[in-house]
This record gives C-alpha cells, sequence and structure tokens, in this order.
C-alpha cells in the first residue's frame, strides 16, 4: 500500500452558483437606481410642505395655502388603501376603483395594439397602402382625445365602452406611428444581405423586419401605455361611478384636495408599474436580444 493511498482525501471545494455574481451585480444597479431617484421626490415634498406652511405663491398664481400637506395626503392615502383613518365613504376603496380602472386600460391597449401593429407593418412594407391611408391618419391623429369625448357619450353612451374607446384613441397612433417609423427604417442592405445569404421573400417579415423594428415598436408600446393612463381620468369623468377617474370627479365636487392629490398619485404609481410590467415583459420575450430602446 503506498503513501498516497494513505494520504486522507482533501475536502472537496464547493463551487459557488455561476449566476451568483451576476445577481449581486444586478441587485447594486437596482439598489443603486433606486438612490439615484430618491432625491427629486424628498426635495419635491420638502418643498411642497414649506410652500404649504408659507403660503408661498407659485408662477400662474397658485396659492400653496389651500393645498394640505404631504402628511395629510399621505394620511388620505393610507385611508383609501386600508381604511381606518378617516372612515368616510372612501375609506378602503382605492383597489375596487384602481381594478376597475387598470381594466379599462387594459381593454382599451389591447385593442389599440392588436389594430395599430399589424397596420404599420402593412404601410410600412407596402408604399400604395401607405399612400392610401397616410393621409387620413394624420388627418384624424392631432384631433384631441378631450373633442372626442362629447362624441362618444352620444355615439356609445355612457359606461365603459365609451372609456376604452377614448383609452384606444389615446394609444393607437403612437403605437400605429412607431411601428411604420420602425418598418420603414429597416436599411435595405440588411434586406439585401438576407436576400444573398437565402432567406425566401415570405420570411423576410419575421426574420429581418420585425427584429429590426422591434426596438422602435417597443418605444411606441411604452408612450402610448402612458398616455392611457392620462386619458382613462377623462373618460371616467362622466357617468361612471367606480374608476380612480370618477374618484377625481367626486373629490372635485367635494372640494376634497388631499383625496384629488391622493388619486393623482395613484395614477403615477399605477402608470409607471404598468410600464415597468411591460419593460419586463418584453425582456421575457427577448431573452438576450436588446429589444428595449
Amino acid at each position: 500500500m503506498t503513501a498516497s493511498t494513505l494520504r486522507p482525501a482533501e475536502p472537496t471545494a464547493v463551487a459557488e452558483p455561476a449566476s451568483a455574481p451576476g445577481a449581486v451585480r444586478r441587485l447594486a444597479v437596482r439598489v443603486r437606481a433606486v438612490l439615484w431617484a430618491l432625491p427629486v421626490p424628498i426635495l419635491l415634498a420638502v418643498l411642497w410642505d414649506r410652500g404649504v406652511a408659507g403660503g408661498w405663491t407659485l408662477p400662474l398664481g397658485i396659492q400653496m395655502q389651500f393645498l394640505p400637506t404631504p402628511l395629510e395626503v399621505g394620511r388620505r392615502l393610507a385611508d383609501l388603501a386600508v381604511g381606518g383613518l378617516i372612515g368616510d365613504t372612501y375609506s378602503g376603496t382605492l383597489w375596487v376603483h384602481l381594478y376597475a380602472s387598470s381594466i379599462r386600460v387594459v381593454q382599451g391597449f389591447a385593442l389599440a395594439v392588436a389594430i395599430a401593429v399589424p397596420l404599420g407593418i402593412v404601410m410600412g412594407r407596402s408604399t400604395p397602402v401607405y399612400r392610401l391611408l397616410e393621409p387620413t391618419i394624420n388627418l384624424v391623429r392631432p384631433i384631441p382625445v378631450t373633442a372626442w369625448a362629447p362624441l362618444s357619450l352620444l355615439i356609445i353612451g355612457f359606461g365603459d365602452r365609451s372609456t376604452i374607446f377614448l383609452v384606444f384613441l389615446a394609444a393607437v397612433f403612437s403605437i400605429l406611428l412607431n411601428t411604420l417609423a420602425g418598418v420603414r427604417s429597416v436599411p435595405p442592405r440588411l434586406l439585401e444581405a438576407a436576400a444573398m445569404l437565402g432567406t425566401r421573400p415570405a420570411h423576410t417579415l419575421y426574420k429581418v423586419v420585425l427584429p429590426a423594428a422591434i426596438p422602435q415598436i417597443v418605444a411606441g408600446l411604452r408612450i402610448a401605455l402612458g398616455l392611457s393612463w392620462v386619458i382613462l381620468v377623462v373618460g371616467e369623468t362622466v357617468g361612471i361611478r367606480v374608476g380612480l377617474g370618477a374618484l377625481i370627479t367626486q373629490a372635485r365636487e367635494q372640494s376634497r384636495t388631499d383625496l384629488i392629490i391622493a388619486v393623482m398619485i395613484v395614477i403615477g404609481l399605477a402608470g409607471f408599474l404598468a410600464d415597468r410590467l411591460l419593460v419586463l415583459l418584453v425582456r421575457l420575450c427577448a431573452g438576450r436580444r436588446p429589444l428595449l430602446p
């Protein structure tokens, strides 16, 4: 028996997961992003509080003495979410209103995506279709959604469908124009290279054109999703009793400025989270491909 066989086996080192450094790095990046984002809201809250306490007058004649303090708005926001702090009819009702508004935004936005993306691709690939539709689209596009609101009430009626229609109008043109621009900006040399490599004309669309245009399409989707939350309030101001826009309307009628600002903050947070979810969905679908602009 040799000496090497009597030597005790050396302990095997436990290998750390290969993804550990990457996970730590991503966590550090996120923490750094949060720390960079905090100073501005904190500064605005301090200026807001000082402005209310000092009765500041801002440009355009804004009288800050009539605004509630950040603490009062925070109390109202907490009462909206969980109840038990103020105890009025709005206590604990936030989630009902938020759910109703989110469903309307999703429906209007999804309808805009279903129409605008295919239409933008067709217009970008077909010159006759582009020449046929482009003048009409650019004629209708400048009409503000607020001008469509009274007409939608007359031709559709009160309720969810009118609001969904307005959200659709707010989103469809941003998606359409970005899709069209993305498809038309595909370099001709890229198409020539694909043809030289044997790509069939029928396969060029989803193998070359769409991958090249998707970053701009995603940019249009993000813009349209933000506009959807903006126009939601317009659609929910008339004939709807449940929704964030309806809540703002009721608060305005009762002169509850703390409730108005609290719901405005909720809409901002909802739009921000919706954008983050859209970005996350794109990253999950894209994998390692750089589809985000």
